[in-house]
């Protein structure tokens, strides 16, 4: 497979749901800490079959050029052999988030009503 035909499946979370997206580009970008995907792949509109999923994420992604995903939010990218319907579910039982700590070293949070 030649890299200008490669499609890359990526899967990540984004507000409590899977997105699951097809992009002809995939890389670590320069800003530290997030993935890039450019060229997002939508199957062809069809007037008998409208999936509601893939609508969403075509009017969300519509006017964007290039898509920068926090590494931590990512789940998995596959390269595919061709690119399949772009959708939303639900975020399962089965995928856990990353464990972070936003606070700097030593910090303990504020109590309210202290």
């Amino acid at each position: 497979m030649s890299k200008s035909k490669s499609i890359y499946k990526v899967r990540f979370v984004n507000q409590g749901n899977v997105y699951e997206v097809f992009a002809r580009k995939v890389y670590a970008s320069d800003l530290m800490g997030f993935v890039t995907i450019e060229e997002l792949i939508f199957g062809e509109r069809s007037a008998i079959v409208v999936d509601p999923s893939e609508e969403k994420l075509k009017n969300e992604f519509a006017a964007v050029k290039r898509s920068l995903i926090p590494m931590h939010a990512v789940i998995r990218i596959d390269e595919v052999e061709k690119e399949g319907p772009a959708r939303i579910s639900e975020l399962g039982t089965n995928v856990t988030a990353f464990p972070a700590n936003y606070l700097p070293a030593g910090t303990e949070p504020t109590k309210k009503g202290s």
